[in-house]
């Protein structure tokens, strides 16, 4: 689909009622969108991905208390933390988009797919966690509160990232996945700043943050920085609703914001666009006023790992 008529359709939709707004927004992505057909590898894979990178830095996190900001429309990410061995995932999001179909067709796959996925996690997985999840598979009478308790989810939504309520110093670990790209600069601000509450003084910050114009995901036509040439007005008639807002900060801009709040940046991983890095080097795509300043390197960056923790002074 042209992005620009899924532009459109984004922003029509939007304009409605909230809750008519959600269901058709719903439906048109299990009908004509990614929800068609469900295969949970790749959210899996998310929280493997930042189990992997905690431990790699020398931190355990067995038994640990997750923090999950955006939970989306299935809470896999928590149960990859669960089947590894976390205590418990507080999961997080301003939408209500948690839908018990998606779950069950997620754990259904799941268990018509046992090697794949024990192939998938290998070591890490919990085998006793594991075989209870197996068993829960195959209860007819599934329910997504039955499913939360299980894995020790706790799901709040709607609710907002920015003032959890929570006890200080109750978290380990502060984790988004795809989230923060979505979010305006000073609520991005506000969220932090509550994560240095309500994490523990030894504690981690691990957010995965993609920069790519999220368009260009379905629209191959276009690539990862198209959206770099227009102006914030502009941009704000494409995608400024609730399904698609894309703040546009690059790598530069979330490394200082993380430094501006008062972390010690631990790890930061970024991920090269080639075709950006070629495109830019070009010179055919005319970047707005507000990019022309950034060198092509960070222009480049399709999306990076930020680790930090909050500085000690």
């Amino acid at each position: 689909m042209h992005w620009k008529l899924k532009a459109t359709i984004q922003n029509t939709v939007s304009l409605l009622p909230s809750s008519t707004s959600y269901a058709l927004y719903y439906w048109l992505q299990r009908h004509l969108g990614g929800l068609r057909r469900i295969n949970p590898v790749s959210e899996l894979s998310k929280g493997i991905e930042t189990w992997k990178l905690i431990k790699a830095l020398k931190y355990e996190p067995l038994d640990k208390v997750f923090l999950e900001v955006g939970t989306g429309r299935i809470a896999l990410v928590p149960l990859s933390y669960w089947l590894m061995g976390a205590r418990k995932t507080i999961s997080i999001d301003l939408n209500p988009y948690l839908k018990g179909e998606l779950i069950k067709e997620s754990i259904q796959y799941i268990s018509n797919h046992k090697n794949e996925i024990e192939n998938l996690f290998g070591s890490l997985l919990d085998n006793k966690r594991w075989n209870t999840l197996l068993e829960f598979t195959k209860n007819a009478n599934f329910s997504t509160e039955a499913y939360l308790n299980l894995c020790q989810i706790d799901y709040i939504a709607p609710s907002n990232a920015a003032n959890t309520g929570l006890a200080p110093h109750s978290i380990d670990f502060h984790t988004s996945s795809k989230v923060f790209e979505h979010i305006p600069l000073e609520i991005l601000k506000q969220i932090i700043k509550e994560g240095n509450r309500i994490i523990n003084k030894n504690g981690l910050f691990i957010h995965d943050i993609d920069y790519s114009d999220h368009f260009s995901h379905s629209d191959t036509k276009i690539s990862a920085i198209n959206f770099l040439s227009y102006s914030d007005h502009e941009w704000e008639r494409y995608a400024g609703n609730r399904y698609m807002y894309m703040n546009r900060l690059r790598h530069d801009d979330f490394l200082e914001l993380f430094r501006h709040i008062g972390h010690n940046i631990v790890e930061n991983i970024p991920k090269i666009d080639k075709r950006s890095q070629d495109l830019l080097k070009s010179g055919v795509l005319q970047l707005d006023e507000r990019f022309k300043k950034k060198s092509e390197d960070i222009l480049s960056i399709s999306g990076s790992w930020i680790v930090s923790n909050k500085s000690s002074t």
